[in-house]
């Protein structure tokens, strides 16, 4: 178990680890901030901020000198750097739970041999491999990098009419997997808190929706159809947790399909969706992720309201903050970014109904 007063080391200093610091101050732990950024958002509310390369491994071993438990908020790290702080600092989650999730083939056959049920989906690694999944998958269908993605990045949608040497050129020529589409009523998610003991806990499921590939409103309850098929994710989350042997906060979303939940990805961390849980929940997903690295008990993940909504504030949505403070039953949450750019979540807000 690691006391308050000790030191927590957060790898990524974007507004996942600024709420992870947050909730981490209220346990009494202190927070060192790792990230290449000259002000991380995370930054304004740490104790600590070391500026580094997410590959500079002697600079990763001077902060995990510096730290008496480690996590990382950002998954567009190479793992083998993770691995190496891991050698010199207790690291949770582990860095297969990282490996297994960035990599997107990986992941999908990770989850399928658990029983998970995943898109047709074939690895693309040439103009040729593409040819011949577009073929045997069919069209439409989606082309994504096979790591480094998120929020609707490096991806391209392939109609009947795609150019498919086009495609290749615009992931830039990389390891791919092509992906055929889902039939599918609604998109949710499922969000496991797994301790060092093996417990674990999750949440009440949110339904997500989607704006240009970035997660625009999380609602729980979720309602039909994904409340039929809300245990059986939940099922298979559990399972992946538990071949990781995962600690912490673990996030599976789904594509609430036809003959039940579809897989889409994994992110090995505190997740967007959930960030109607530090109003929403008796326990918010940043407070369990610090319980369950430092071996502590985990909190109550129930709602606190009848309702709840969180919706992301991206771009100049966040210049309506003073109207949304006229509202008595909003939450609002600025993360602190300096420039404001289209589609960058610069905030949300959570409402709650009684």
């Amino acid at each position: 178990m690691i006391p308050p007063s000790s030191t927590i080391g957060i790898v990524g200093g974007g507004q996942l680890g600024r709420m992870l610091s947050i909730a981490a101050a209220y346990l009494g732990y202190r927070c060192h901030i790792y990230a290449p950024d000259e002000a991380p958002p995370a930054g304004d509310v740490a104790a600590k901020v070391t500026r580094g390369a997410y590959d500079d491994l002697d600079a990763l071993g001077a902060f995990a000198k510096s730290v008496d438990v480690a996590t990382f908020e950002f998954e567009n790290v190479d793992a083998g750097a993770l691995a190496y702080l891991g050698e010199h600092v207790r690291l949770a989650p582990g860095p297969e739970a990282l490996a297994t999730a960035q990599e997107r083939v990986r992941e999908k056959r990770f989850v399928r041999d658990l029983g998970g049920r995943t898109a047709p989906f074939r690895s693309v690694e040439s103009l040729a491999d593409l040819e011949r999944a577009a073929a045997e998958v069919g069209r439409p269908g989606i082309l994504k990098t096979a790591r480094f993605g998120y929020d609707g990045k490096g991806q391209v949608r392939i109609g009947e009419g795609s150019n498919l040497a086009e495609a290749w050129a615009d992931v830039g020529e990389q390891p791919c997997i092509y992906e055929g589409f889902v039939d599918f009523a609604a998109e949710f998610s499922i969000l496991i808190a797994r301790g060092m003991d093996g417990q674990s806990l999750v949440y009440p499921v949110p339904r997500n929706e989607h704006r240009d590939g970035i997660l625009a409103r999380s609602t729980v309850p979720a309602g039909d159809p994904i409340s039929l098929q809300a245990e059986d994710a939940a099922d298979l989350a559990r399972a992946v947790a538990d071949r990781l042997d995962y600690v912490g906060l673990l996030t599976l979303e789904f594509f609430a399909g036809a003959e039940g939940p579809v897989f889409n990805e994994m992110a090995p961390r505190v997740h967007n969706s959930g960030h109607w849980t530090i109003e929403g929940a008796r326990t918010s997903q940043f407070e369990n992720h610090i319980r369950a690295i430092c071996g502590l008990p985990l909190g109550d993940t129930s709602l606190s309201a009848t309702d709840v909504e969180m919706r992301n504030l991206l771009g100049a949505e966040v210049e309506d903050w003073p109207s949304i403070l006229t509202d008595p039953s909003a939450h609002l949450h600025v993360y602190g970014k300096g420039e404001i750019r289209p589609g960058r979540k610069m905030g949300h807000v959570t409402r709650l109904r009684y």
